[in-house]
């Protein structure tokens, strides 16, 4: 399928060739007929993606912050890695999107095959978008009327907040897209609207639509507001506009009564000037998108619906409305359009981004485009062995880690949900095949590894299957999150001559394989492991028990493996502590004591509440009056060994030596390193830390 897509590194938009979306749980499929480009949006985009290094740095201060603080920790040419990488990663353009559903998931329930919606996919083919972020359309609205459905929610979302009564006298700063729907929403709640902007044309159609303007390059814009008002001042400012100007706020506070309401839409800088808003008791809110629901995973991703009596108008409500409003005649759009592009002359509408004037682009879709989920890349020539690889999952960890230590292996697949990634990938690592379907990993008998790297939720169900294909199997940790699941996956490979393996890495580090060459074998040691893990924020999916297992089990396995691997042996019983009074089995604070089977003691401090100039990781190691200490994978010193040299290295986890190890098994048909015993000792001790917590007492681990 064709997709429209910008490189944020040198501000270039291509219409990419991608493999098609496969269909989720809880979503439609969406063969796309129209499209509608958000002029305001996709410029903003387009610019900073041609911008400088220096200009992006300006532009967004936050992010230069988090890059120093990641230099600290992580070293200089890491983290530009990352950064240039990050910046070189594709983004998908769009989210007006109309179609026909031509594939519903399970759990659907609101939609069929053949229903013509709207939704907030992308300039794209295919879509894949969940149920919570679709709408019916009405048989009389067009497709061309349709594609206005999200964009126009998004000033629907800001009149909510606004929250207009009949007669009162309401100021729209900004008459782009966005603004002159909102004027007519406004009108259609029996408002009286004043609408600014210093362009004539978009001045003139506002002005067809029943509303009061004022050319703010001709006028004074607060002088305006108040003749219209007989010195009053407007009920309410809504901000349409998207501009660095420091005037627009505090002319907004100017023409405003007392106690008005200013309502932020747009993009403008916010210099705010408390005596303006104090004299006046001004009351002043940034709009959020659609409506409610937005960046809430458990609405739009897994489709819980908030109860309409306490919650009135979701993200999809405020969609259905806006349809409504259409269908009646409340909203005109056919107006606003500027021009209907076909797919493959999108260039018309990109090359001229804020050049000329216009409203609203529509693309439209070729009919006859074909649905398929895995594309050849015809650059590299591959022959087929027996012993060929496929990766599922192309997010950061495939990016940065685990290709480039693979980049002289051949790989046959990679695979990613929405196709894009997986696209670039194989372009930039020689990749034989890019799919969106982990069927085609399973199915082609030349694959003998399968390499799983997805959320961690899809972990088992994935080992599960790619042993049913008869595969060897590499998962990035954890191996399961539940008991149930690694019952599964024992079971499953309990009569197949096949590896697992999992991404452990860390015993591979020349660090830690140094400090195992002076470890007594007979001797027993105190095991210290700090992980000063940082803060990650309680949305993201990594604590969401049923996704990422939370940071104990998706993280802190590593540590179960590596001090199991120092010690020589495995783990027997487990007492985990949490920080606070009631911690929860996501937390991320927490002292975890380990027995080893040999005597050995082991201490695991995970802990997100560190400070970033501190290594992220550290071991110690105390034996006959020795220690030896690793700091965060760089340096490894020893206290009381003598001829022991200090070991210092650029930041290295194992993940090379990792990779070189899993490709040579491969290659010489051998079992994997790591032993499915010590990776099932691992996966029981990380579960028996959280029952640790949960009963108060210590676990033994399961045979």
């Amino acid at each position: 399928m064709k997709q429209i897509v910008q490189n944020l590194k040198n501000g270039q938009t291509i219409l990419e060739e991608l493999p098609a979306p496969i269909i989720g749980n809880g979503q439609v499929l969406i063969k796309s007929t129209r499209s509608l480009v958000s002029l305001g949006t996709e410029k903003m985009l387009v610019e900073f993606g041609k911008a400088n290094l220096i200009q992006k740095a300006r532009q967004q201060p936050e992010r230069v912050k988090q890059v120093l603080d990641k230099i600290k920790t992580d070293g200089l040419i890491p983290t530009l890695e990352t950064v240039f990488a990050k910046l070189d990663q594709p983004l998908p353009l769009g989210y007006c999107n109309v179609g026909r559903v031509v594939g519903v998931g399970k759990n659907v329930s609101n939609f069929k095959i053949g229903d013509r919606v709207a939704s907030n996919g992308s300039h794209a083919e295919f879509v894949c978008i969940p149920e919570n972020l679709c709408a019916v359309i009405p048989d009389q609205v067009s497709d061309d009327e349709a594609c206005f459905t999200v964009i126009s929610s998004i000033g629907l979302q800001g009149i909510r907040l606004l929250n207009p009564s009949f007669g009162e006298v309401h100021v729209v700063y900004g008459l782009g897209l966005i603004g002159l729907i909102t004027v007519q929403l406004l009108k259609a709640n029996g408002c009286r609207v004043i609408g600014i902007d210093v362009d004539e044309e978009k001045i003139k159609l506002a002005e067809s639509f029943g509303v009061v303007c004022c050319n703010s390059k001709n006028e004074d814009v607060v002088q305006f507001v108040l003749n219209e008002t007989k010195n009053i001042g407007a009920d309410g400012v809504l901000i349409t506009a998207s501009t660095q100007n420091d005037n627009i706020v505090s002319n907004a506070a100017k023409m405003s009564r007392k106690r008005g309401r200013i309502i932020l839409i747009g993009v403008v800088s916010l210099n705010l000037n408390r005596s303006e808003f104090y004299e006046k008791e001004l009351s002043f809110q940034v709009s959020c998108s659609y409506g409610p629901g937005r960046y809430d995973e458990q609405y739009e991703q897994k489709g819980i619906d908030y109860p309409l009596p306490f919650v009135r108008w979701t993200e999809k409500r405020n969609f259905e409305s806006i349809l409504s409003a259409i269908l009646a005649g409340q909203l005109r759009v056919k107006e606003l359009i500027s021009e209907v592009v076909d797919l493959d002359d999108y260039e018309n509408i990109y090359s001229s981004l804020g050049k000329k004037s216009s409203i609203a682009s529509i693309i439209k879709y070729n009919e006859s485009s074909n649905y398929i989920t895995k594309l050849e890349n015809n650059k590299i020539k591959f022959s087929d062995t027996q012993n060929e690889i496929g990766i599922i999952g192309a997010g950061n960890f495939t990016k940065m880690t685990l290709l480039p230590a693979m980049k002289n292996i051949g790989i046959k697949y990679i695979v990613s949900k929405n196709g894009l990634s997986a696209k670039e990938l194989s372009k930039k690592f020689n990749i034989a095949y890019s799919s969106t379907n982990f069927n085609d990993v399973l199915t082609d008998p030349s694959v003998s590894l399968a390499i799983i790297t997805t959320r961690h939720h899809l972990h088992a169900d994935m080992v599960v299957e790619a042993l049913k294909a008869d595969k060897h199997v590499f998962v990035e940790k954890p191996l399961a999150l539940n008991i149930d699941q690694l019952n599964s996956i024992i079971e499953t490979k309990k009569d197949r001559n096949k590896f697992v393996a999992v991404g452990y890495n860390r015993r591979f580090s020349p660090h830690i394989q140094k400090i195992k060459n002076y470890l007594p074998s007979t001797s027993p040691k105190n095991l210290v492991a700090i992980m000063n893990a940082g803060f990650i924020a309680s949305n993201s999916w990594v604590h969401d028990v049923a996704v990422g297992g939370g940071r104990i089990i998706g993280e802190a396995c590593h540590y179960f493996d590596l001090l199991a691997f120092l010690s020589g042996s495995p783990i027997k019983s487990v007492c985990m502590n949490g920080m606070g009074t009631n911690p929860t089995i996501a937390t991320d604070n927490a002292t975890i004591m380990l027995k080893f089977e040999n005597g050995d003691n082991g201490v695991i401090h995970y802990f997100s509440n560190g400070n970033k100039a501190f290594p992220k990781e550290r071991i110690e190691i105390y034996f006959d009056e020795k220690i030896i200490q690793m700091n965060n994978f760089q340096e490894t010193i020893a206290f009381g060994i003598p001829k022991f040299s200090k070991l210092s290295t650029r930041m290295d986890k194992g993940h090379q030596e990792q990779f070189r190890i899993l490709s040579s098994c491969i290659k010489n048909k051998v079992d994997y390193p790591i032993s499915f015993s010590e990776i099932l000792n691992s996966t029981k001790a990380s579960f028996a830390a959280i029952k640790s917590m949960q009963e108060n007492a210590w676990v033994n681990i399961e045979e």
